[in-house]
C-alpha cells in the first residue's frame, strides 16, 4: 500500500475494554445515546487499517465476496435446523453441535412420548375392569337349579341356563324390596347398565351328511354330523309358516344379511351367519321366546355353536360393554363354554379432560407429520442404508402404527355415530357392536404396542452413554451366536413338544394339542408343572419324559444360553471401560452451567461497580455526581467511553450533566432490583444443575473424577452469603488482571520520575560548571590579554568534557521512550553561551 500513514487520535488514556454483563440495549454501537449533548467519544482511527481493509476487499473476486443472505435461504436454513438430526448434519468436527443436536432430538422425542402417553392412558381407566368384573360375575356365575353358564357341559345344561338365569340377568324389573320399577327403568342391568336394543341368540349348524359313515355301520348309523366348517354348514330354512309363526329362529340368514363377522372359538372359526332369534324387551317376552325354542327343539345334534350377543352402556362412566357368550358343541358330544366381555370407550369426547385428550391427539398427529418428514429426509440422505439400522425400522413401525391409529380414530367416531343414530330410530332391534368393539380392542392393543416401542426407542437417544449402550452392544455382539443356539434349541424343544403331544395328548389337557404341549413345556422351564399327572398318565414314560426334558433343556441348553450372554456382556463391559462416551453430556452441561454462571458474575460485577460509583464518585461530597466524577471513576474500573456515556444518559433524565439525589435514588432502586434478580438467578441455576451433573465422570479417569468431586464440594452454597467455587475463580482472575494493569501504570510512573530526576541532576551540574568558570574569571581579572584566556579556554574545555561524560551516563541509565532528551552538544552550547556572557 502506497503512502499509508497511521494517525492516532488520543483518547483518555484507557483501553476501551468493558464488561458485557450490562444490558446491551443501553449501549448502541457507533452512536451515543445522548446525541444532543456536548460530550462525544473519539475513537482510535487507523488509516492504515482502513486502507488495508479496502485493499483486501478490492482484491477478492466478486463471487467470493460475502453476499447478503436472502429470505428464501434464511427460511430454508431454518427449516433444516428444525429437522436436523445426528444423521442429517455433519457434526463430526463440531462436538458442541453434535451434543446440542442430540439433546434437541431427545427433548422433542420426550414431548412426543408425553403426548402419546396422554392419548393412550387418557382413554382408559380402572372403571373398565370393574364393569367387566360385574358383568362377568352376573352372567357366568348366576345359577338356577345348579346350572350356570360357566358349568355348562351339554345341551341339557344349556337349556337350563337359557330358561333360568338368562332372563333374570337381562331384565331387572323390581327394586331390592320387590317394588316395581317404572317403565323408563326397564332395560337396565344392575339398575346402572342400559341394555342397548334387544339381546340376540344365534346358532350355526352342520348338515346331516357332513361326514361319511364306515360301510360296516351303514345299516346301523343313519345320521352323522361332522365338526364345523364353512363348507359343511347347514343353511336350510324351514318355510312352514304355521310352525314358525312370528319367530325367525328357523330361518337361515347369511353373514351379509346380518352384517356380522366371524368368530374364532375354542374348536373352530364360525361364520357370522346362522339361525337368529331376538329376545324380548321384557322378562316375560324373553321367557316366552325361549320356551317356544325349547319346545320346538331348536338346538339339535347338528348345532355346533350357540351365541348370545348383547351390548350394555353405563352412562356413569361412559363405557360400552359388548358381551358374547358362546357354547360350542363338539362332534364328540358335550359342550364347551367360552365368553368375551369387551369393555370399551366408544364415545371418546364427553368430559373436559376427554376434550383435552382430543387436543393432545391433534398435536400427536402434528408430531407424526414431523417425524414423517424427518424420516424422509434421512432416507433421501442415507438411501437404502437407512433400513440397515434397527432404530430406523423401529421409527417406521411406530409411524405406521400411529397413522393406522389416527385413521381408525376417525372411522370409529363416524361409525359409532351411525350406530347410535340407528339405535335411536329402531330401539326394538338388535344393534351389533361386536365388529366395532373387536376393532376397538385391536386399536387399544396397537396403541399399547406403540407405547411399548416408543419407550424402547429411548435407547436410541441415550445410547451415546457407554453404560446405556451395554444392552444393545451385548445383543448385537452375540446375535450370531444366539441365532445358532436358537436353531439347536428349537430342534430339541420341538422334538419334546411332539413327543409329549403323542404320548399324553389323549390323557392330559396340557398336551391335548400341539400348541398346548408347546406352552406346557415352557411352563415346566418356569417351574410350573404337575409331575404326578405325568406319572399317572404313563407310569414309565411319564417320569422318563420329564427327566430327559429337564436334563437337556434346563441343565444344558438354558445354561448355554446364559453362558453366551454372560461372556458377551463381560467382553462388552471390559471394552467400554477403556472407551469414553461418544457425547460428554455431563461436560457439556458443566460448560453450559459455567457460561451461564459467568454471565451472572459479569452482571453482578457491573451492579457492584455502579454501587461503588454511587458511594465513592462524589469526591467533593456535595451530594451530586457530575459527569466528570462519574467518568473518572468508571474509567478506573475499565469501562469504555461509549458505555460510560450511555449509562450516565440513562439516568440523567433532565440532561443537566449531573445526577441529583432523585436520579441517584432511581439508580439505587434499579441496582437493588437487579441484585434480587441476580440472587434468584443463582438459586435457579443451582437448582437446575444440582441433579444434571453426576459426581463421577463416566470416562473412568480418576483424576477427572476427583477434580469433579472437589469442585462439586466447592459448589455448595449457603444462602446468599456463601461463595461458589466458580465465583472464587472468577474473582481471582479479576484480581490478576487488576494487578497486571496496576503494575504497568506503576512502571510508567517510575520511568517519568526517573526522567525528572535526571533532568534535575543535569541542571545542577550545569550550575556548578558555570559557577566554577565565573569564579576563575573573577580571580584572574588582572591578566585579561594573555594567560587568562589560555587558562579560561582550558578550564572551559575541561568542564565541558566532564559535563558531556556525566550527561551521557545519565541519558543511558534514565532515559525512557517517548520523553524529550537534552543532548550533550546542546548542553555544551548552552554552557558556552552562558560563559560568553560575562566575558
Amino acid at each position: 500500500m502506497a503512502n499509508a500513514t497511521e494517525v492516532h487520535i488520543p483518547t483518555s488514556g484507557t483501553e476501551s475494554v468493558s464488561p458485557t454483563a450490562w444490558s446491551e440495549d443501553d449501549v448502541t454501537s457507533g452512536k451515543s445515546p445522548c446525541d444532543s449533548r456536548p460530550y462525544t467519544v473519539t475513537p482510535v482511527v487507523s488509516v492504515a487499517k482502513i486502507d488495508v481493509e479496502k485493499e483486501s476487499i478490492q482484491g477478492v473476486p466478486e463471487k467470493q465476496r460475502e453476499k447478503p443472505v436472502g429470505c428464501f435461504k434464511t427460511f430454508k436454513s431454518g427449516i433444516k435446523s428444525v429437522w436436523a438430526t445426528r444423521h442429517t448434519i455433519e457434526s463430526a468436527d463440531d462436538k458442541d453441535l453434535h451434543v446440542k443436536t442430540t439433546l434437541k432430538e431427545l427433548v422433542v422425542y420426550l414431548l412426543f412420548l408425553v403426548l402419546l402417553s396422554i392419548v393412550a392412558f387418557g382413554m382408559t381407566s380402572t372403571s373398565m375392569y370393574y364393569v367387566t368384573k360385574v358383568m362377568s360375575e352376573l352372567f357366568l356365575d348366576t345359577s338356577s337349579g345348579g346350572a350356570s353358564f360357566r358349568s355348562i357341559n351339554g345341551i341339557e345344561d344349556t337349556w337350563k341356563f337359557l330358561r333360568g338365569p338368562l332372563p333374570t340377568c337381562f331384565h331387572w324389573e323390581v327394586w331390592y324390596n320387590n317394588q316395581q320399577l317404572p317403565k323408563n327403568g326397564d332395560g337396565y342391568i344392575f339398575h346402572e347398565n342400559k341394555l342397548l336394543g334387544l339381546p340376540r341368540i344365534r346358532q350355526v349348524m352342520v348338515r346331516n351328511d357332513s361326514c361319511s359313515v364306515h360301510e360296516y355301520f351303514n345299516d346301523i348309523i343313519f345320521e352323522c354330523y361332522d365338526a364345523y366348517s364353512d363348507s359343511k354348514e347347514d343353511k336350510y330354512s324351514d318355510t312352514n309358516i304355521t310352525r314358525i309363526g312370528n319367530y325367525t329362529a328357523f330361518t337361515y340368514q347369511s353373514e351379509a344379511d346380518l352384517g356380522g363377522s366371524t368368530h374364532a372359538g375354542e374348536l373352530a372359526t364360525y361364520s357370522g351367519g346362522g339361525y337368529v332369534q331376538n329376545l324380548g324387551k321384557t322378562k316375560s317376552v324373553t321367557q316366552e321366546t325361549i320356551e317356544y325354542l325349547f319346545t320346538e327343539s331348536w338346538i339339535t345334534r347338528g348345532t355346533r355353536a350357540l351365541f348370545i350377543d348383547f351390548t350394555v352402556y353405563n352412562a356413569n362412566v361412559n363405557l360400552f360393554c359388548v358381551i358374547r357368550l358362546v357354547v360350542e358343541f363338539p362332534a364328540t358330544a358335550g359342550a364347551i363354554s367360552s365368553w368375551s366381555f369387551r369393555t370399551v370407550k366408544l364415545l371418546r369426547y364427553v368430559t373436559v379432560f376427554e376434550h383435552f385428550v382430543m387436543a393432545c391427539e391433534f398435536f400427536f398427529a402434528l408430531f407424526i407429520l414431523y417425524y414423517i418428514i424427518e424420516e424422509l429426509i434421512e432416507i433421501k440422505i442415507n438411501g437404502l442404508s437407512y433400513f440397515k439400522s434397527v432404530w430406523n425400522i423401529l421409527d417406521v413401525t411406530v409411524i405406521v402404527i400411529s397413522i393406522v391409529f389416527l385413521a381408525f380414530d376417525v372411522y370409529r367416531t363416524l361409525e359409532v355415530d351411525k350406530k347410535l343414530e340407528e339405535l335411536t330410530k329402531k330401539p326394538d332391534q338388535f344393534q351389533d357392536f361386536e365388529f366395532l368393539s373387536l376393532w376397538q380392542i385391536r386399536f387399544d392393543n396397537a396403541i399399547a404396542i406403540t407405547v411399548f416401542l416408543a419407550w424402547v426407542k429411548l435407547f436410541k437417544y441415550i445410547s451415546f452413554n457407554k453404560t446405556m449402550n451395554q444392552l444393545s452392544s451385548t445383543l448385537a455382539r452375540c446375535a450370531s451366536d444366539l441365532a445358532g443356539f436358537a436353531v439347536m434349541y428349537f430342534i430339541v424343544f420341538l422334538a419334546f413338544t411332539q413327543l409329549g403331544y403323542l404320548l399324553f395328548g389323549s390323557k392330559l389337557k396340557e398336551f391335548s394339542d400341539f400348541w398346548s404341549s408347546f406352552f406346557a413345556l415352557f411352563n415346566i422351564i418356569l417351574g410350573s408343572f404337575d409331575f404326578y399327572a405325568l406319572r399317572a398318565a404313563d407310569r414309565y414314560l411319564g417320569p422318563i419324559f420329564f427327566m430327559l426334558f429337564i436334563f437337556f433343556i434346563f441343565f444344558i441348553l438354558v445354561n448355554m444360553f446364559l453362558a453366551i450372554i454372560n461372556d458377551t456382556y463381560s467382553e462388552i463391559k471390559s471394552e467400554l471401560g477403556e472407551q469414553k462416551d461418544d457425547l460428554q453430556i455431563s461436560k457439556f452441561l458443566i460448560t453450559t452451567y459455567r457460561k451461564m454462571l459467568g454471565k451472572i458474575h459479569e452482571k453482578e460485577d457491573k451492579v457492584w461497580d455502579l454501587d461503588d460509583v454511587l458511594k465513592y464518585a462524589d469526591v467533593n461530597d456535595d451530594g451530586i455526581i457530575d459527569f466528570d466524577e462519574w467518568r473518572q471513576d468508571l474509567i478506573k474500573r475499565g469501562y469504555a467511553e461509549g458505555e460510560i456515556e450511555a449509562l450516565f444518559c440513562k439516568y440523567d433524565v433532565d440532561g443537566s450533566r449531573y445526577l441529583d439525589k432523585e436520579e441517584q435514588a432511581k439508580l439505587r432502586q434499579d441496582l437493588d432490583k437487579q441484585k434480587v434478580e441476580i440472587n434468584q438467578e443463582y438459586v435457579d441455576l443451582q437448582d437446575n444443575n444440582r441433579n444434571q451433573v453426576s459426581e463421577n465422570d463416566d470416562s473412568g479417569n480418576e483424576d477427572d473424577s476427583s477434580k469433579d468431586n472437589s469442585a462439586a464440594a466447592c459448589k455448595k452454597r449457603v444462602g446468599f452469603s456463601g461463595v461458589l467455587y466458580e465465583e472464587y475463580t472468577h474473582l481471582c482472575k479479576r484480581v490478576e488482571r487488576m494487578e497486571h494493569a496496576i503494575g504497568g501504570i506503576i512502571g510508567k510512573i517510575d520511568a517519568v520520575l526517573c526522567k525528572l530526576a535526571n533532568i534535575e541532576k543535569a541542571k545542577i551540574r550545569r550550575r556548578e560548571a558555570i559557577s566554577k568558570i565565573l569564579n576563575y574569571i573573577s580571580e584572574d581579572q588582572n591578566d585579561q590579554e594573555g594567560i587568562s584566556k589560555e587558562k579560561l579556554g582550558s578550564v572551559i574545555k575541561r568542564e565541558l568534557t566532564k559535563l558531556d561524560a556525566a550527561d551521557d551516563g545519565s541519558s543511558d541509565s534514565g532515559s525512557t521512550r517517548g520523553t524529550p532528551q537534552i543532548t550533550s552538544n546542546e548542553e555544551t552550547e548552552i554552557t558556552k553561551q552562558e560563559a560568553r556572557g560575562p566575558i
